[in-house]
């Protein structure tokens, strides 16, 4: 069992005699790069009227649109039979949780997992238009990369966790987590409406801020920065073995704090 060290205020729903929300299939990726004695990880700070995990410090993220299950989007990388064995869920739900994870990533950062099957994207400049039609939802992931003749490149990422919204809380998530190393000439910005700032970051730094209290961190991104920390390099953080299960807090209310408790791990 784990603890979090942090207690900060959660929404929890009133009446817990009722049945909890169903959660709703999400994905979130961890974007890695290089620095001198570590490694980095880009996080953006949630803009704090967000009706989920506003204020909050987090990876690029976000639900998946019914859309992302396309079975036409050009794919190079693992199959998605096979995430769908990492994540242990059907093949339709592992396509469209690796179709979000690289839509979303673009959205909210600008950095595109996608190319030809030999080589990948190092400048996305010319499709911020598009950009902002995605996240408008104008247009789907498909579409866009049938349009543009690219491949998304699922070889680039690689799957990391799956964490489940407590059942306490009125909004729920079933999300997994990926992990990518930032493209060669890509830059990751912070040009997205649900964030008020983006940047990169030790992520013993932002641990540190959050026990600070300059930062506040879901547990599942607290968890997985202390993860990360322990890597020399994103090279070798991609290359760890994983066993994916699914994780989900329970909650503890001490006055009007809450307390997190993380049990198997």
């Amino acid at each position: 069992m784990v603890e979090l060290p942090l207690s900060f205020n959660i929404p929890v729903r009133p009446d817990l005699s009722g049945p909890p929300a169903t959660p709703k299939d999400a994905a979130t990726v961890m974007l890695l790069r290089d620095v001198d004695g570590g490694v980095e990880v880009f996080l953006q700070h949630r803009v704090k009227g967000m009706p989920f995990a506003g204020g909050m410090t987090v990876f690029p993220g976000g639900g998946v649109d019914k859309r992302d299950a396309d079975a036409s989007v050009a794919w190079a990388g693992p199959a998605p039979a096979k995430w769908a064995e990492w994540f242990g869920c059907d093949e339709s739900l592992a396509r469209a949780l690796v179709c979000a994870a690289v839509r979303e990533t673009f959205e909210e950062s600008g950095v595109l997992l996608a190319g030809t099957e030999s080589s990948v994207l190092e400048d996305t400049a010319q499709y911020a238009d598009v950009r902002q039609a995605l996240v408008s939802r104008e247009l789907s992931l498909a579409a866009f990369l049938a349009d543009a003749g690219l491949t998304l490149r699922a070889d680039l990422l690689r799957p990391w966790a799956n964490w489940v919204t407590p059942a306490a809380e009125p909004r729920r998530y079933d999300t997994r987590f990926f992990a990518a190393v930032l493209p060669e000439g890509q830059h990751a910005d912070g040009l997205t409406s649900e964030a008020d700032s983006s940047g990169w970051q030790r992520p013993a730094e932002a641990l540190a801020d959050a026990e600070q209290g300059l930062r506040m961190l879901m547990p599942p991104t607290w968890i997985t920065l202390n993860e990360l920390g322990e890597f020399k390099n994103a090279a070798e953080a991609l290359a760890s073995p994983r066993e994916i299960s699914k994780v989900m807090p329970s909650l503890v209310r001490e006055g009007d704090k809450v307390r997190v408790i993380l049990e198997g791990l």
